[in-house]
């Protein structure tokens, strides 16, 4: 029988998820233990894990994902546990990520160069990697972790940090034909007036 590693070691692989790691993902389950004991029983499986009150998860395409996570260790404050899986990247976010984002999303200028993102939050779930690498069904899901869950708290990302990786990720990808703007498109059809010289 496979179990979870003590609790003092150091996996063998950096994109493993430590005891810690899967303390931390499975509290976002009603009966956590439960899903530990899973775990134990087959550390390389995937499993599907509820969003909205531990974590929020943003999937986005593989290369505009990597576009993101090189700009927020690269240029910001670095990322969440951020995984893949079936061609997108899964970055997990604050609570509540999920329901600010797309109105964040929303008001800025995009061009063609910005792919959907799907923000998943209360009431949805994921499917995350297995804790450890290895032989498994989760290999031709191209699913694993790129940066493993490794402590019962960790650092994550709000919807304004999110935002600021899309920004920086589309204008890289775009180059300068993508013209961004922090600002609201202006109304095309608003009367302008002239109040310099009223008095």
């Amino acid at each position: 029988m496979s179990r979870l590693p003590h609790p003092h070691t150091v996996p063998a692989n950096a994109c493993d998820v430590t005891p810690e790691g899967a303390a931390w993902l499975a509290s976002a389950e009603t009966y956590p233990q439960g899903l530990l004991t899973g775990w134990r029983a087959r550390p390389t499986a995937p499993a599907v894990l509820s969003c909205g009150t531990v974590f929020d998860v943003v999937s986005v395409p593989a290369v505009f994902g990597r576009r993101m996570v090189d700009r927020l260790w690269h240029d910001g404050p670095g990322s969440g546990p951020v995984a893949t899986h079936r061609g997108r990247m899964l970055l997990f976010a604050a609570p509540g990520t999920a329901r600010r984002l797309p109105s964040l999303l929303a008001w800025e200028e995009w061009g063609s160069a910005v792919p959907s993102l799907l923000c998943h939050g209360a009431g949805d779930a994921v499917t995350v990697p297995p804790l450890a690498a290895g032989p498994g069904p989760d290999d031709r899901l191209g699913s694993r972790w790129l940066v493993a869950p490794d402590s019962r708290h960790p650092w994550l990302p709000g919807a304004d940090v999110v935002l600021w990786a899309c920004v920086r990720a589309a204008r890289e990808a775009g180059g300068s034909a993508v013209r961004i703007s922090i600002f609201p498109p202006r109304d095309q059809g608003a009367k302008v007036y002239d109040v310099s010289r009223r008095r």
